[in-house]
């Protein structure tokens, strides 16, 4: 039995991860990962009420990466630029480094429902946090949660951006160019009907 060590959870989701995408996430067991780095089972357990919250731990820092972003921003900044705020610290939340973690993070989601379902719940908390934080700096709704939402959206299409193969722009970069895109869709002239 290995004696106890820092960075036990980080030593779980590493090892969890790496049995998730080469076996699958329903084939491998917390006693599995746990043993994979010289722990039992109810180590694992100490640190994560089920073998998804390997995934999915640390939401709390996630967010609070946007949160930082909002609260940096002065006073007196629109809601749009609060967003901006919000997306650029979150993207170094993302360094280029993580990139290949986060690439086979996705991969393993994308291959199971139940895993997305709780990365959708995830962006979901989210975006109700954000339009709560937008909604303290005196933005009303529903433009609060319109920029909650925007936050999330921008987020996500840069994300997933950032991953795919061959791509070397830095999460920054493209969340910048993604809120760009929401900027010229927001403010074009609105085609007549009919």
């Amino acid at each position: 039995m290995v004696r106890w060590e820092p960075g036990t959870p980080e030593r779980l989701q590493r090892a969890a991860l790496e049995l998730f995408a080469t076996r699958g996430f329903e084939e491998t067991t917390a006693a599995e990962i746990a043993q994979s780095v010289g722990l039992t089972e109810r180590t694992f357990f100490r640190h994560f009420a089920d073998k998804r919250e390997a995934l999915f731990h640390g939401q709390e820092l996630f967010a609070q990466a946007f949160l930082s972003g909002m609260e940096a921003a002065p006073p007196d900044a629109s809601p749009i630029e609060v967003v901006a705020g919000a997306l650029q610290s979150a993207s170094t939340f993302f360094p280029d480094e993580r990139r290949p973690h986060s690439r086979t993070r996705q991969s393993v989601i994308d291959r199971n429902p139940a895993l997305q379902e709780r990365e959708l719940h995830k962006m979901a908390v989210l975006a109700t946090t954000l339009a709560d934080a937008f909604r303290a700096r005196g933005v009303a709704d529903p433009a609060a949660s319109l920029a909650g939402q925007s936050v999330t959206a921008v987020f996500g299409i840069a994300f997933t951006q950032w991953i795919r193969d061959g791509e070397e722009r830095s999460l920054a970069d493209i969340a910048d160019d993604v809120l760009a895109e929401l900027r010229a869709l927001t403010s074009a002239s609105p085609t007549p009907a009919g």
